[in-house]
């Protein structure tokens, strides 16, 4: 009796001791974020019949890719397109258990038009920046949605979702603006989007100056969905040095939106 009263004991000290170590590594402040950039079209499946609009198909891109982060763009909030009353951002984060931030770029049909940012840790802080456009170069305007989260190690990070003009000199502009606005931040920062410039394009360039790129060369295309040609969604992170690459990848989703979402994994090193 006694011996199986030890085997007992022993069996529950170890089985105590196995769910330790998970949770701990359940809590790993070193653990990899998975970070999500996604141009939504106001969720749109391109292909569908009378405008639909499938938040639900948004969602299970990103419930099945499980990002920490997710940069949004191309976001409706109350429009008559998409919805009176109805607030993508926010659908979306409720489909996904994720909190959200909303910044407007434009009004359109009677609501909002955007960009915006999920994130499954605390948001501490939000700013949004408007994006200038040139005088002589008129086209919509863009805006910069920027938080600050709290890690499970405590660590603050800046994640931020943005969407660039169809001109270079606009685009060109904006990213300054941009640098001007985080540049000298001190904290770790990730920022992605739809840049609507290609690598090697004077506007990545720049970027590539400040910030570090999930992928850097031979990255796969991300639009259009069909038959992808240009890569122009990206994800990257700065000061140099502080973020480990682990992985980068284009997810083939063609249903959902008119670009694929790229999703990328780093490492916080510093």
């Amino acid at each position: 009796m006694k011996s199986i009263l030890s085997l007992y004991c022993i069996l529950i000290a170890f089985s105590t001791f196995n769910a330790r170590v998970s949770e701990t590594k359940s809590e790993d402040p070193k653990r990899a974020l998975r970070i999500m950039s996604y141009n939504i079209h106001h969720c749109n499946p391109p292909e569908s019949a009378g405008g639909r609009i499938d938040v639900e198909a948004i969602a299970k891109v990103i419930n099945n890719a499980k990002p920490d982060f997710v940069a949004l763009q191309e976001v409706d909030i109350n429009t008559e397109r998409s919805g009176k009353g109805l607030n993508q951002a926010k659908q979306i984060a409720d489909l996904t258990g994720m909190e959200f931030y909303f910044s407007k770029a434009i009004d359109h049909q009677g609501g909002d038009y955007g960009v915006a940012v999920l994130s499954k840790f605390p948001i501490v802080d939000s700013v949004r920046f408007s994006l200038p456009i040139n005088k002589d170069l008129v086209e919509e305007m863009r805006t910069i949605a920027a938080i600050t989260v709290m890690l499970p190690s405590k660590q603050k990070i800046i994640f931020a979702s943005t969407h660039l003009g169809l001109t270079e000199r606009n685009r060109l502009l904006q990213a300054e603006t941009i640098i001007k606005y985080f540049g000298e931040e001190k904290l770790p920062m990730i920022l992605a989007g739809d840049f609507n410039a290609e690598p090697g394009s004077k506007v990545i360039n720049y970027f590539d100056k400040y910030f570090s790129r999930t992928c850097a060369e031979s990255c796969q295309h991300t639009i259009p969905v069909d038959k992808p040609e240009k890569t122009i969604d990206f994800i990257m992170s700065k000061p140099s040095g502080i973020f480990k690459v682990l992985s980068h990848k284009v997810i083939e989703e063609k249903y959902a939106s008119d670009h694929l979402p790229v999703l990328a994994e780093l490492m916080l090193i510093k």
